[in-house]
């Protein structure tokens, strides 16, 4: 039921129904600093909070976008939730030093452990905002998403169009910060129409091809000021994780800007795929920039980014890309979710298939969340 006392709808594809059933209770209740306020940065492996640890602002934001979204879509109510959080949030970390933006990092307590202001960080925060917005009907939020656009083109737009890593600026450059922020403005423009919010999308949808794919479809990480891949090692790693990422996103500003499904998206996805061909069926976490492998472990969120992108392709008509889709998700079910404890995840896994780490990070509940709504889609279009 919702605060309404209205049923809510039950959701068909089985990702989104782990996620209603067990992973929104469980980061609502132990996943939520009743003492100090926000959410935790994450569990311990047994399920209960690992208090105390310092809490950064993009997690705070991925958390407060998951329930006001699961709230719009009447999944699961957290509209209550999203609101506290945000309330939190801009109490603690938004122009608290006196000087504009958020900052980066807090204490467990909710005071300032890092001022930094981060781009990543504020790329998140709109898409928060935007959904909670949209979900809440609250246009006081307009108004603080205009300070957030003022806030990045003020103090982190370079001469040349991108965007500093934050305030203050430092290297190497990276494509990360932009990906969000294309999927901020796509999110503000599909929520509420956000003015300029599409434009803005266009502007750094052609930062892609212009600066990060050197050479398409193999898509760099690290740059240097004048975005030439950055020396060494570092300038010639790719995340296929990334490349997924950029295949969902791309298919949903073709929709956005109303432009036909272009062979870019499709190519990003072959190539995250061709690079993890020893991966055991899962996508690795890293190759170099001809595709061999550099780490071989597997975190999860690169495994939700997979599936969004097999089912955007499918939704495009690509022939295969629904059992593409049905591999993905299946590794992402069977491989990562509902362990250690019901609602959790193990987070990565190194190349013998070993956990690598005993915490749960809340960060992941975006990704996985983002691969349910997708899911979802996909089995209402199938019923239908």
């Amino acid at each position: 039921m919702d605060d309404k006392g209205t049923a809510m709808p039950s959701p068909r594809s089985t990702l989104a129904r782990w996620l209603c059933n067990e992973a929104l209770p469980l980061w609502a209740t132990v996943g939520r600093d009743t003492l100090s306020g926000g959410v935790h940065e994450r569990l311990r492996w047994d399920g209960t909070a690992d208090i105390g640890v310092p809490k950064r602002v993009r997690v705070q934001a991925r958390q407060i976008y998951c329930y006001a979204h699961a709230a719009d879509l009447g999944w699961f109510d957290g509209l209550g939730l999203a609101g506290d959080v945000l309330d939190w949030l801009v109490d603690k970390a938004h122009a608290v030093d006196g000087r504009p933006g958020f900052v980066h990092l807090l204490e467990a307590d909710g005071s300032v452990a890092n001022p930094l202001r981060d781009t990543y960080d504020h790329a998140f925060v709109l898409l928060a905002l935007g959904w909670y917005a949209k979900a809440s009907g609250d246009t006081q939020v307009h108004g603080l998403i205009g300070q957030v656009l003022a806030f990045l083109d003020e103090a982190m737009l370079a001469p040349d169009g991108s965007y500093r890593e934050g305030v203050p600026p430092s290297l190497p450059r990276r494509q990360n910060p932009h990906m969000h922020l294309f999927e901020a403005m796509l999110a503000l423009h599909e929520t509420i129409a956000y003015p300029g919010a599409l434009e803005r999308a266009r502007r750094l949808h052609a930062m892609l091809e212009a600066r990060f794919l050197k050479p398409a479809p193999m898509l760099r990480e690290f740059f240097d000021d004048g975005w030439q891949p950055a020396a060494g090692d570092e300038g010639r790693i790719v995340e296929p994780g990334h490349q997924s990422e950029w295949c969902w996103l791309l298919r949903r500003y073709e929709v956005a800007a109303g432009l036909p499904a272009g062979p870019l998206a499709s190519a990003l996805i072959d190539a995250a795929e061709a690079g993890s061909g020893t991966g055991g069926g899962f996508l690795i976490d890293e190759t170099d920039v001809e595709g061999r492998p550099r780490r071989r472990s597997r975190r999860l969120w690169p495994q939700t980014e997979w599936a969004k992108a097999w089912l955007s392709e499918q939704r495009i008509g690509r022939e295969g890309a629904g059992a593409k889709a049905t591999h993905a998700l299946s590794m992402l079910m069977d491989g990562y979710l509902g362990r250690p404890v019901p609602g959790g995840w193990i987070d990565q896994f190194d190349e013998a298939g070993k956990p690598m780490l005993n915490t749960i990070p809340a960060s992941s509940l975006y990704h996985i969340f983002g691969a349910a709504v997708e899911a979802e889609a996909a089995s209402g279009t199938a019923a239908a």
